[in-house]
């Protein structure tokens, strides 16, 4: 009986550690894919593209919840001279005459707009001890109760600038401006969604008096990049059965590739065996089922992908383990 429980023991020990190396491959492999990412992002919702350190910037500090959709592509400006992009709520800068930290900034949207105030007089600035608000003395505001929270847990003076201005009630919201945004006091949404940002990028944009062509939605190049996932439906698997073979194919873009041709070779120990999957669907997606007999524990299948679209050929590599 002791014999018996030593060695259940041993294979269930044995067992947990092949599907924890098997799952840490797994989150490395995803971790390369995300750490190479896309050079630029298609938002087909409004027709335009963000691309190199503006789209590493706007998924560094908060992306569309912060930003909204770009509403146009970059452009130099004709007054600044440095290349730009609007977006929704804010207009993003590049001016490689900074240090690399700063090259990109957030327009100072704010200022422009003539939403500053006068400094707080003496006898109403908060007291250091008040955590419900903070005073900024380059600017002679304060930023106070969900408004600085939203402040510090959304990237603080990099994305926001000082406050140019106090709280106050306009068309029965509470509001408060920034350099390079303004907040909303939302009550009606839900916990979390109370503070929005007002759409400062689409009033700049018409405030300069821009040509609306640049608001245009951009041509949409064609294909001329596949972006290839695999996954299987299980990592560490049985001695034989059915393995599920996911395929998820991308533009440049990173929109999905409908149509593409994908095949595979398993990498049996008993041998390769090819397989061709069905044609990769609207949302890019496409996948079979692979039968397996007895597998040798311990010995990992590899699946080479090779995802063709017209004269492009993306290639990809997945694998499961047999344990049991």
């Amino acid at each position: 009986m002791t014999t018996f429980k030593k060695s259940h023991f041993v294979r269930w020990y044995l067992h947990a550690g092949a599907m924890i190396i098997a799952l840490m491959l797994l989150l490395v492999v995803v971790s390369n894919s995300s750490a190479q990412g896309l050079v630029e992002r298609y938002f087909d919702e409004t027709g335009h593209t963000v691309r190199g350190r503006f789209l590493t910037f706007f998924d560094k500090y908060g992306g569309l919840a912060i930003f909204g959709y770009p509403i146009t592509e970059e452009f130099p400006d004709p007054k600044s001279g440095l290349i730009v992009q609007y977006f929704q709520r804010a207009r993003l800068e590049l001016n490689p005459n900074n240090p690399e930290r700063f090259q990109v900034q957030l327009g100072l949207l704010g200022d422009e707009l003539k939403y500053g105030q006068p400094r707080l007089p003496l006898s109403q600035i908060p007291s250091p001890t008040n955590p419900g608000c903070y005073y900024f003395p380059q600017t002679g505001h304060s930023v106070c109760n969900a408004f600085l929270d939203y402040f510090r847990a959304h990237g603080g003076l990099d994305v926001f600038g000082y406050p140019i201005a106090e709280y106050k009630v306009e068309s029965d919201r509470i509001v408060q401006a920034f350099q390079r945004a303004r907040m909303e006091w939302r009550p009606e949404l839900a916990t979390g969604q109370k503070v929005q940002l007002t759409t400062l990028g689409l009033f700049a944009f018409d405030f300069h008096k821009l040509d609306s062509k640049l608001k245009e939605p951009a041509v949409i190049r064609s294909v001329t990049r596949l972006n290839v996932r695999a996954s299987v439906g299980d990592p560490v698997s049985q001695r034989s059965g059915i393995q599920p073979i996911y395929v998820f194919i991308t533009d440049q873009h990173g929109k999905a590739v409908e149509s593409v041709l994908v095949t595979a070779i398993v990498r049996f120990a008993s041998g390769n065996q090819n397989f061709t999957f069905p044609f990769s669907n609207t949302r890019g997606m496409t996948q079979i089922d692979v039968p397996f007999g007895q597998s040798k524990a311990g010995n990992q299948v590899s699946i080479d992908i090779t995802a063709t679209y017209r004269n492009l050929i993306g290639q990809t590599r997945t694998s499961f383990l047999p344990w049991w």
